[in-house]
């Protein structure tokens, strides 16, 4: 992610072992110049290009973005999803099913290898589980596993996951997340997160590509792997380098002019426009889900009391202006957001618009400040990320501090850093407020609800509440159909008025551009949020 695939993402927490049972644990069931570099510019090669950043390639380390588009190309997974289709396959299983309602088990591939020769076996699928788990890094997606209670392998073809809760309806889509890359435990260590330059050397991964060459968040450089036996076949397209922009005019230049092939996140809404009328290049737009929200520290935001901390959270959601972000800022490639689960998912709702309205109130503002007793105005501590989420979230951000304080009720110091940094300080409680954003690890809404709101949830910022715990427990849990829906309907109104411990914004599209030569990239544009380079070709 997530974010959130952040997730961005991409960047998320999932759990679940109920209040009576066991603690639900959680989070979430995730610049170069012009002109082509390496051996990607000549000889039938493709050139990908992104503003997005790797924080990691250690899977146990990364649960953003960025990562996840490198992950996607040289991992390989227990289940994955094809292009274009959002259910869970078998990978480097043969076969995966429920033996009982709390143990899955799988039957592994015969004779499947990394790419430096070692064995790939039921072993290095236990290894890879239990070392995501014993690491926990504040940073990783170790959250998503919160259900996981143990992994076995019996024999070198069997893993049997036991989980902590019964008929949880959620856990095969986790395989294919970033709790899931399969490592090789005979170069990984079992409980520290390895270096990018020692992945890299030697290469205990079994996805489709290898990597030839890396130099980090400037150009890395992927060729096919001939051993790879998985999901997504053969790549279509022997080398494909990828190029790091530190903004997206060079990006969208390099794509005009033909030196780059596709460039996928993160655009401009202007960008986007103009690249519409261009005669050279294609749009591609795939299924949305993306969420762009604030996150609340819950113990360094203003408030001298749990009380007045709730009443700044319900003013700041009656003040600020949805729709002038959407239209004012990204000319509608994006629209407003009023819960924490977007619309087009699955049982969606719009409970802030309902509870707090549709355009900003200072009559409620005011009213929800001064039944708490909190002075005005309020000053707030805004953190944003000025290259994650594109380049356009410092006009967003510009916005959001002017609407809040054209209300008279809140005085904003806004301040800005990296992404590489931003990971670690936010978890660090270093920012109160700050700004995120979510690709979904999986196309369900649980996966914009455990990650966020669910105790050790990914974004640590120190909510927990046993009535929502409870709540996410029996939504994951519910076979019947109609009542998870209740439940997760039920869910959202919850959270946004008795809560608020985040608040949705706006939801968007997934687009990437390219050269009008490429094939493949809208295949790849489904709802599992994974840019997938084994489809593209030219």
């Amino acid at each position: 992610m997530l974010v959130s695939r952040t997730p961005g993402g991409r960047t998320r927490t999932r759990t679940i072992a109920a209040v009576g049972l066991a603690t639900l644990v959680a989070s979430a069931l995730a610049g170069c110049g012009s002109g082509r570099t390496g051996d990607a510019g000549g000889g039938g090669g493709l050139v990908a290009g992104t503003t997005d950043k790797i924080f990691s390639l250690d899977p146990a380390a990364a649960y953003d973005n960025g990562s996840l588009v490198a992950e996607t190309q040289f991992y390989q997974y227990v289940l994955n999803t094809a292009p274009g289709d959002t259910t869970p396959k078998p990978d480097a299983a043969e076969k995966c099913d429920f033996t009982s309602p709390t143990v899955y088990s799988c039957t592994m591939k015969a004779g499947l290898k990394f790419a430096n020769g070692n064995p790939l076996t039921a072993k290095s699928v236990k290894f890879s589980f239990d070392r995501m788990l014993k690491i926990n890094d504040p940073n990783g997606p170790a959250s998503l596993l919160g259900n996981l209670e143990k992994t076995d392998a019996p024999d070198d073809r069997t893993v049997n996951f036991t989980l902590k809760v019964a008929n949880d309806q959620t856990f095969p889509a986790i395989l294919p997340t970033q709790a899931g890359p399969i490592v090789d435990e005979k170069v990984y260590s079992p409980d520290k997160v390895m270096a990018d330059e020692d992945v890299v050397k030697n290469k205990g991964y079994s996805g489709p590509y290898t990597i030839a060459s890396y130099d980090k968040n400037k150009l890395v450089e992927y060729t096919a792997f001939p051993d790879y036996n998985g999901v997504l076949g053969t790549p279509k397209t022997k080398t494909v380098s990828t190029k790091y922009y530190a903004t997206t005019d060079n990006m969208k230049l390099d794509l005009q002019n033909g030196s780059l092939d596709v460039g996928y996140r993160s655009f401009t809404p202007t960008d986007i426009g103009s690249l519409r009328g261009d005669s050279k290049v294609a749009v591609h737009e795939g299924p949305g889900g993306e969420l762009r929200y604030i996150v609340f520290n819950m113990n360094t935001m203003p408030g001298g009391t749990p009380e007045q901390k709730l009443a700044v959270r319900k003013a700041l959601a009656s003040t600020v202006d949805r729709a002038a972000l959407a239209e004012g800022v990204y000319k509608g490639t994006y629209t407003p957001a009023y819960s924490s689960i977007p619309q087009g998912v699955l049982s969606a709702t719009e409970p802030y618009k309902d509870i707090y309205g549709a355009g900003p109130s200072k009559e409620k503002a005011t009213k929800f400040l001064a039944d708490a007793g909190v002075a005005t105005p309020v000053e707030l501590n805004l953190q944003y990320n000025p290259d994650h989420y594109g380049s356009s979230s410092s006009e967003e951000y510009a916005a959001i501090k002017s609407q809040l304080e054209a209300s008279g009720l809140f005085r904003v110091n806004l301040q800005s850093t990296e992404w590489v940094s931003y990971q670690r300080e936010r978890a660090r409680d270093s920012y109160p407020l700050y700004q995120f954003g979510w690709f979904p690890d999986f196309p369900d809404p649980d996966n914009y609800l455990t990650p966020f709101f669910a105790p050790n949830n990914f974004l640590q910022s120190h909510f927990e509440n046993p009535g929502i715990t409870a709540q996410l427990l029996a939504e994951t849990t519910t076979t019947d159909k109609d009542k998870r829906l209740q439940i997760l309907k039920g869910l959202q109104t919850d959270l946004a008025q008795n809560f608020v411990p985040i608040l949705p914004l706006l939801s968007g599209k997934q687009i990437a551009v390219s050269g009008k030569n490429v094939q493949g990239v809208d295949q790849t544009l489904d709802a599992s949020f994974k840019f997938r380079y084994t489809v593209l070709s030219k």
